[in-house]
């Protein structure tokens, strides 16, 4: 039996090993077919009458260590600079507002339609008003850079700004000035600590020396997270900075100097420290959908009940993401298609207490949103057009070779994208 367990946890890896290397070109993002296969594996189970034991009990945990490696992985390929600031505004306002409105318009349907309180509505309204960076980063990689990177800031910014949101309504019974200020004082504290573990974990990166060194550091990510949870911190605000600390080391060497260790040495590091996160990235992503597909009944999928609400709250999703996309100036397609529901919905779901959830937000409400939403994103990559360069040529500055020659480096149609990035 153990033998036949590894043999098709293989196989799913595999296969969605090659789902992901094939988005690209099929533009179908791979959550959607490793649901499916989770899916048919339970079928199958059903159908030969193998009894499992209940593994809904790992999907959170899978569900946050995914969460925190695929912020830190999305906040490595984060370069800042002055020329991004706009793009770096548009992406945090674009991540708060709509978030904030759809949520209270979302609590205000919920409690008028069923009577429930306006708190509780808007509890069970938050992790339908989040941006799954789990699924939307993955899925992007064929979209011009611009758009990818915008995309990459406001999923990752609604997955850490939809958590701080959701924490301060559930652990908040009133709302004055001495709630919001003790909130914005948290906020200081994560901010502080967050940029003294950075410093201390890029020490480490550099200074140890044993063989297995990539791996502890990943653990102690996750422990800091943990603690943070535990004292109601928003703990991805320090994963997201120390991936941007990272990514931009020529950008603030004077720490490297601070801690004196070599910075040439340490971005070595790092680029070997990245390319195993991504590794990791996949791994835990990939298990994650394939769990909650195997754990996906297939009544939830077509419960009639939920899913007229579920059809209207992803209509409000598109109507919401029109007028921010207006407002800030930005293309509609693909933007407009690329706003999917997935891991933090599921996770934030799980969270919320029995006091404070609500009959109508139910488990089937949230499958078939997190599924209608990640369809919408696929027809919508589907009928987009892949942009294609036209021929330039670059006049670079004369460059003598060594046989007194000279150097002329022109620029070809297509250019071939780096093979780390394809895979990851």
């Amino acid at each position: 039996m153990e033998t036949i367990v590894i043999i098709v946890l293989c196989i799913l890896l595999l296969l969605a090993y090659v789902f992901d290397i094939t988005s690209r070109w099929t533009k179908i993002p791979s959550v959607i077919l490793l649901l499916l296969s989770g899916w048919i594996i339970q079928q199958l189970m059903t159908f030969l009458s193998l009894k499992v034991p209940d593994l809904s009990p790992i999907l959170p945990i899978l569900g946050t260590i995914g969460l925190i490696l695929i912020i830190m992985e999305s906040s490595f390929d984060l370069k800042l600079h002055k020329s991004k600031i706009s793009l770096i505004n548009k992406s945090f306002l674009g991540a708060l507002f709509p978030m904030i409105m759809l949520a209270f318009f979302l609590a205000f349907l919920f409690s008028s339609l069923k009577g429930y309180s306006f708190i509780n509505s808007l509890i069970n309204a938050i992790p339908f008003c989040i941006i799954s960076s789990a699924i939307a980063i993955p899925s992007i990689k064929h979209l011009p850079e611009e758009e990818r990177e915008f995309i990459i800031f406001e999923s990752s910014l609604s997955d850490i700004l939809g958590i701080l949101f959701f924490n301060f309504i559930t652990l908040n019974t009133v709302f004055n000035l001495n709630t919001f200020g003790r909130f914005g004082l948290d906020i200081l504290i994560m901010l502080v600590i967050s940029l003294i573990a950075t410093v201390g974990l890029a020490f480490l990166l550099n200074k140890i020396k044993h063989h297995v060194k990539f791996f502890p550091i990943i653990l102690l990510i996750v422990l800091i997270y943990a603690v943070f949870k535990v004292f109601h911190l928003p703990g991805l605000v320090f994963i997201m900075i120390f991936g941007l600390s990272l990514a931009n080391l020529d950008k603030i060497k004077q720490i490297p100097r601070l801690m004196n260790v070599d910075t040439a040495v340490l971005e070595k590091e790092i680029v070997k420290f990245k390319e195993l996160t991504a590794e990791a990235t996949f791994m835990i992503r990939a298990s994650f959908f394939l769990l909650f597909g195997f754990l996906i009944k297939t009544e939830e999928i077509f419960n009639l009940p939920s899913l007229a609400y579920s059809f209207i709250i992803v209509a409000s999703i598109i109507l919401f993401r029109i007028i921010q996309l207006k407002i800030s100036r930005l293309p509609l397609i693909p933007l407009l298609f690329v706003a999917p529901r997935g891991l933090i919905s599921i996770l934030l779901f799980l969270s919320i207490i029995p006091a404070q959830s609500i009959p109508l937000v139910n488990r089937p409400m949230v499958i078939q949103v997190v599924l209608l939403s990640a369809l919408t994103m696929m027809v919508g990559l589907i009928l987009t057009k892949e942009p294609h360069g036209e021929q330039t040529i670059i006049n670079e500055p004369e460059t003598p070779t060594p046989n007194g020659e000279q150097m002329i480096i022109e620029e070809t149609e297509e250019t071939e994208e780096p093979q780390n990035q394809v895979e990851q």
